[in-house]
C-alpha cells in the first residue's frame, strides 16, 4: 500500500502568505510545512495542491497506462456473461454477478438489467476495470462494489456511455453494507473522457469510504441524498461533473482522523444542485482551479477552512454562500480578539461573537456569492489577499454580506460586497488595501449601476446588483486611502450584473465617502 503525508489544511500557504499580509498531476513536487496564527490556535498545516497530488493521496498518473494485451474482456449479458479474452484468471461469473478477485485490468462491455459487478480483491492489489459501454442495474441493492482492493480504477473509455442505477430500496441494511451506486471500500479513481451516468435511487451516488479521486470524464449523478461522497478526501482533477442531489451535492466526510476528510477542486468543471450543502468539506476545502458553480444549496460551500486559490466558482445558497464553520475549533472571545464593532478606520465583526479556528481566504480567482443568508461567512477570520468576491444579498438585515466573528484582513484583490445594511461588516485596521463603505439613505433596487467617482471625475468602479441592496463594502488597489469619493447611482454599465465599467452620465448624486473610515452608521451624504 502507498504511503502518503496527512494535511489537515489545504489553505496553509494561503493563508501563511495572506497573514503576512502581503488532467494529470505531476510527479516531482515539494510540500512544506507552514504554522498560521488564528485567534490564539496555532496549527501545524500543509499544503495539498494538483502539483503535489501523488504524495498527498493514493493517485499516480501511472496507473491510467497499461499494455492492452494484457486486459481481461468481460461481456455482460443478461443470463449469458462470460469472459471473451484468453485469460480469465482472477474473474467469477456466478449468474449475473461478476466477481474480480486479482490485481489486473478488466474491460467490461454490455449489460446487466439486475445485476452487480464485485470487486473483492487483496489489499495490496490495483484493480483497473474499463467501462466501455456498460449498462448495470439492481433491483436489491448495488450494481458496481469494490469490497476489498488496495486501489480500484474505473476507467470511462473514449466514446463510451455508461450507467449505474441502484434499487430503490437496499436487500442489506447492514453497518458496512454498500449505500451507493458506486460504492468503493478501496481507495478509488474514476478517469478516462467517455461519460458516465450513476442513479443513487435509494441513498447517494458514488461513494469511497477511503479516498476518491476523480481525475477525469464526463460524469452526471443524480442522488437522493448526497451526489459524490470521499471520506479521507475527494478530489477532482480534471472533466465535467453534473450533480443533482437531495442532500449533499460533493463533499469529504471524515471527522475522526486527523488531516483528513479534505477536497481539492484543481481543474474540470463542477456543477450542483444540491439540498442540503453544494461542496462539503469536514476539514479543508480549496478551489485552485477549474470552474465551480453551486446552483442550488442551502449553505453552499462549507468546511472548517475554505481556500479559493484560483478558478472561477459562483454559488447560490438559501442560507449563507461561503461558510466557514464545523470541524473541531478553539474559540476566544471576538471582542478581545480584535476590538469590538469598528469605527472610523476600524473594521466591523461578526457582532462580538466567539472567534474559532475557521478561516476564509482567497488569494485567486473569481468567487461570485448569491446567498439568501450570510454571504462570505467565517466563524473564525478571513483575509483576501487576491482575485475577485463579488456577493449579491442578502436582503434580510438580520444577515450579512461579509459576517466574520474575527477580523476581515484585505490586502489585495477586489471586494464587493452588496446587501442589507443591518449586520455591515468591513474590512479590520490589519488590512493593508483600503476601501469604501456605502450606506445608502434608501435602497437600491436591482440592475441599478453603483458608482464609485474619485476626486478627479474619474470612474474607479461600477457594480450592478442582482438583488435590493442598502449597503455596499468596496475594496481595491485603485482606492487610495483618506481621499474623498462621490457616490452615484443610475447612468449606465456595460454589463447587467457585478463589477463591471461604466458612465454617470443622468447618473444621481448620493453623496461623498471616505475611503478607509468604516463604520454601521456611515454612508453617503452621512459625514
Amino acid at each position: 500500500m502507498r504511503s502518503f503525508r496527512t494535511s489537515l489544511s489545504v489553505a496553509a500557504v494561503v493563508l501563511a502568505i495572506s497573514l503576512a499580509g502581503c488532467s494529470t498531476a505531476t510527479t516531482s513536487s515539494t510540500s512544506t510545512g507552514t504554522t498560521s496564527s488564528n485567534s490564539g490556535t496555532t496549527t501545524t498545516q500543509q499544503a495539498v495542491t494538483a502539483a503535489t497530488i501523488e504524495e498527498d493521496t493514493h493517485y499516480d498518473s501511472d496507473d491510467l497506462t497499461w499494455d492492452a494485451a494484457a486486459e481481461v474482456a468481460i461481456s455482460l449479458a443478461d443470463g449469458g456473461s462470460k469472459v471473451t479474452s484468453s485469460s480469465s484468471n482472477g474473474v467469477a461469473v456466478d449468474g449475473n454477478t461478476i466477481t474480480i478477485n486479482a490485481a489486473g485490468t478488466y474491460r467490461l462491455s454490455g449489460s446487466l438489467s439486475d445485476g452487480q459487478i464485485v470487486v473483492a480483491a487483496d489489499e495490496s492489489d490495483t484493480v483497473r476495470i474499463i467501462l466501455d459501454g456498460v449498462e448495470l442495474g439492481n433491483s436489491s441493492g448495488s450494481p458496481f462494489v469494490v469490497q476489498s482492493a488496495d486501489e480500484a480504477i474505473v476507467y470511462l473509455e473514449d466514446g463510451s456511455t455508461n450507467t449505474l442505477t441502484d434499487a430503490t430500496t437496499y436487500a442489506d441494511q447492514g453497518e458496512d453494507a454498500p449505500n451507493a451506486a458506486l460504492y468503493s471500500m478501496a481507495d478509488l479513481t474514476i478517469a478516462g473522457t467517455g461519460s458516465l451516468t450513476v442513479n443513487g435511487k435509494s441513498n447517494d451516488g458514488i461513494v469511497s469510504k477511503d479516498g476518491l479521486v476523480m481525475a477525469a470524464g464526463k460524469v452526471t449523478v443524480d442522488a437522493v441524498d448526497d451526489g459524490i461522497r470521499g471520506k479521507d478526501y475527494t478530489v477532482l482533477l480534471d472533466g465535467a461533473y453534473q450533480v443533482t442531489a437531495g442532500g449533499d451535492g460533493v463533499k469529504a466526510d471524515n471527522e475522526t482522523d486527523e488531516g483528513r476528510g479534505w477536497l481539492l477542486v484543481s481543474g474540470g468543471s463542477l456543477t450542483v444542485n444540491a439540498g442540503d450543502d453544494g461542496v462539503k468539506a469536514f476539514n479543508t476545502l480549496t478551489v485552485s482551479g477549474g470552474t465551480v458553480t453551486v446552483a442550488e444549496s442551502e449553505e453552499g460551500l462549507e468546511a472548517q477552512h475554505i481556500a479559493i486559490t484560483g478558478g472561477e466558482v459562483s454559488v447560490t445558497a438559501n442560507d449563507d454562500g461561503v461558510n466557514a464553520s464545523g470541524g473541531s475549533s478553539t474559540s476566544t472571545d471576538a471582542g478581545a480578539a480584535a476590538g469590538g464593532m469598528g469605527g472610523p478606520g476600524g473594521g466591523g465583526m461578526g457582532g462580538g461573537e466567539t472567534v474559532g479556528d475557521y478561516t476564509v481566504d482567497v488569494s485567486g480567482g473569481t468567487l461570485t456569492i448569491n446567498p439568501e443568508g450570510d454571504g462570505l461567512d467565517s466563524n473564525g477570520n478571513a483575509t483576501i489577499s487576491g482575485g475577485t468576491v463579488v456577493v449579491n444579498g442578502p436582503t434580510n438585515d438580520g444577515n450579512g454580506a461579509l459576517d466574520v466573528n474575527g477580523e476581515l484582513v484585505v490586502t489585495g484583490g477586489t471586494v464587493a460586497a452588496a446587501g442589507s445594511a443591518g449586520m455591515a461588516v468591513t474590512p479590520g485596521t490589519s488590512s493593508t488595501q483600503s476601501g469604501v463603505q456605502l450606506t445608502f439613505n434608501s435602497s437600491v433596487s436591482a440592475g441599478t449601476p453603483v458608482h464609485i467617482v474619485d476626486s478627479s471625475g474619474a470612474v474607479v468602479a461600477t457594480f450592478v446588483t442582482t438583488k435590493t441592496i442598502a449597503s455596499l463594502v468596496y475594496s481595491s488597489s485603485a482606492i487610495t486611502d483618506g481621499e474623498m469619493y462621490t457616490v452615484y447611482t443610475g447612468g449606465s454599465a456595460d454589463a447587467k450584473a457585478g463589477l463591471t465599467t461604466g458612465s454617470i452620465d443622468g447618473a444621481e448624486d448620493q453623496g461623498t465617502v471616505t475611503a478607509g473610515q468604516y463604520s454601521q452608521a456611515q454612508g453617503p451624504g452621512r459625514r
